[in-house]
């Protein structure tokens, strides 16, 4: 028999679960963000906090949706580090947070962007924030970057959780991913060096300002 993705998601660590049971107790809207190093697992953290909380009372709205568009980058000159902290629109998803915080019963529909690994691009409209969702999950890179309009970033969320892995576990992790998209093991060997690393060491940097630490196998 076929097992389904859902099936496939990792169990939460009891201290996480009962954290995301503490949060959700008042039933007042809550954002939850998670933040790690590329490669760290926050997307299948979240699918699994998504899953014990519930569908119908939650919602993930990823950091990625807002990587700039790839001709935006090549107009930068930035397409070689995309990734990076500049190499996203962190003004607009702070405004994102800002509307999810203050969205409450009645209000209209709140639309997110969803980024598609498939065509390394974002897709604006993809996700629906419905104003009965009682979590709203959030997860990405610079959730506590503290510079320009990241750090605005966590004062929109109620808790930040630091993703923590091995790193040599995460690293695997990414080499991976960047041939399971199209690099060659070079190129993917490259990458991870010379964007990944550089990034994982400033999230890293940040670890102090989260509420909780959660560690991840």
């Amino acid at each position: 028999m076929s097992t389904t993705p859902e099936q496939q998601l990792p169990s939460i660590p009891a201290d996480g679960l009962a954290r995301l049971q503490a949060l959700m107790a008042g039933g007042q809207r809550k954002l939850l963000g998670l933040v790690g190093a590329p490669g760290a697992g926050k997307s299948t953290l979240a699918s699994a906090l998504l899953r014990a909380a519930g569908t119908d009372r939650a919602q993930v709205v990823p950091m990625d949706g807002f990587h700039l568009a790839n001709v935006e980058l090549q107009r930068l000159g930035r397409a070689g580090r995309k990734g990076a902290p500049d190499t996203f629109d962190s003004a607009g998803y702070v405004a994102l947070l800002q509307r999810l915080r203050e969205q409450g019963p009645g209000d209209p529909i709140v639309y997110a962007p969803e980024f598609r690994r498939e065509i390394e691009e974002p897709i604006a409209g993809a996700i629906a924030v419905l104003p009965e969702t009682r979590l709203v999950i959030t997860e990405g890179n610079y959730l506590l970057h503290d510079a320009g309009p990241w750090a605005g970033a966590a004062a929109m969320l109620d808790e930040v959780w630091y993703v923590d892995i091995d790193d040599a576990v995460r690293e695997e992790r990414l080499l991976k991913r960047h041939q399971q998209f199209g690099r060659s093991p070079e190129a993917a060997r490259d990458w991870v060096a010379a964007t990944d690393a550089p990034n994982a060491r400033l999230i890293a940097a940040t670890r102090g300002r989260a509420h909780f630490v959660l560690h991840w196998s």
